[in-house]
Parts: structure tokens; C-alpha cells; sequence
């Protein structure tokens, strides 16, 4: 185990020092080249800085108004049947929306039921296995400027769900109940 943890102390360092050699042995202007990149990610950030106010500031609205309890409550008698957690349903519904605000929920659940519960490894897991669908679309889109995203919000809608179904089922196999 300790050498594991020395891995993880030294791999980045290592990694930015092979970079830095490498452009050197190259003959590139490491430090040039670095300024220039940084510049540019400097200007992403403010091309893409008013979506994510956007969507943070909807977000906001979405927990503080109580629209995310009163849709949770809405689609929760669907949930009855699955046997799947009614308790996790923000979760996945916030989930497709912000990594932060699911954050929130998930600390929630670890101190209501406890991070080693079934509860606690669900969310966790569900967490790990899915992505924040709408953050991510208008985060890339709004960067390269695509006004047509075809199926993308419907496969990246399944391929959430599909996550969902097995982050339940690998908590069910792995843990039990």
C-alpha cells in the first residue's frame, strides 16, 4: 500500500518534468509555448463564462425554489416498483444538471444514512457513473459553437440512465442491501 501512495505523491511531478524535458530536448520554448496556452485558456474561460453563470444561477433557482422536491415527488410513485431508492432520485435528477449542487445532496445522504451504507455506496457509485449531461452540452457547445446537437442530449440522457440502473445494481451485487 505504501508504494501506492508513493506512486500518487510523485506522478504528476514526474509527468510535468518529463513535459518540460521533452519540449526541451525538442528544441521548444517551453516556457513560450505555456504562456501562449495559458492565454488561450484564459480566453475559453471567458467565451463560455456567461453559460455557466447561467446554469448555475438556474440551478440555484431549482433547489432554493423547491421545484427539485416537487419533482421528485411527481415521478416517485414511478420509482415504487423498481425497488430503486426514492432518497436517490434528486440525486440523479440534479445529477444531469450540476457535479457541485449533486455534491450538496450526496453529503446529505452520508449524513442521514451514512457513507458504508447501502445508501451511502449507491449515491457514491451513481456519482462515478454518470456525467452532468446539460453542464457538459452547453459547456463544449457554447466553446466550438454547434447550434444543432442531433441526438446528443437523447443518447447522453440513456447513456445517464443506463448508469444509473447499474450503479444500482453493481451496489446491489457488491454490497446487498
Amino acid at each position: 500500500m505504501s508504494i501506492l501512495v508513493t506512486i500518487s505523491d510523485w506522478i504528476i511531478p514526474i509527468i510535468i518534468a518529463f513535459i518540460i524535458i521533452y519540449g526541451l530536448l525538442k528544441g521548444i520554448n517551453v516556457y513560450e509555448t505555456f504562456i501562449e496556452g495559458a492565454a488561450a485558456g484564459i480566453k475559453v474561460v471567458l467565451d463560455i463564462l456567461p453559460t455557466l453563470v447561467g446554469l448555475l444561477v438556474a440551478v440555484g433557482m431549482l433547489r432554493a425554489s423547491g421545484a427539485l422536491d416537487g419533482l421528485c415527488l411527481l415521478i416517485s410513485p414511478l420509482f415504487k416498483w423498481s425497488k430503486f431508492p426514492v432518497e436517490a432520485v434528486p440525486i440523479a435528477l440534479m445529477r444531469t444538471f450540476s457535479s457541485s449542487a449533486t455534491t450538496g445532496l450526496i453529503l446529505d445522504v452520508f449524513k442521514t444514512y451514512g457513507p458504508d451504507s447501502f445508501m451511502g455506496r449507491l449515491v457514491a457509485i451513481m456519482f462515478s457513473c454518470t456525467e452532468t449531461v446539460f453542464y457538459t452540452m452547453s459547456l463544449y457547445y457554447m466553446t466550438i459553437k454547434v447550434t444543432k446537437s442531433r441526438y446528443t442530449l437523447l443518447g447522453a440522457l440513456l447513456a445517464t440512465l443506463v448508469g444509473f440502473i447499474f450503479a444500482y445494481y453493481l451496489t446491489l451485487f457488491t454490497f446487498g442491501i
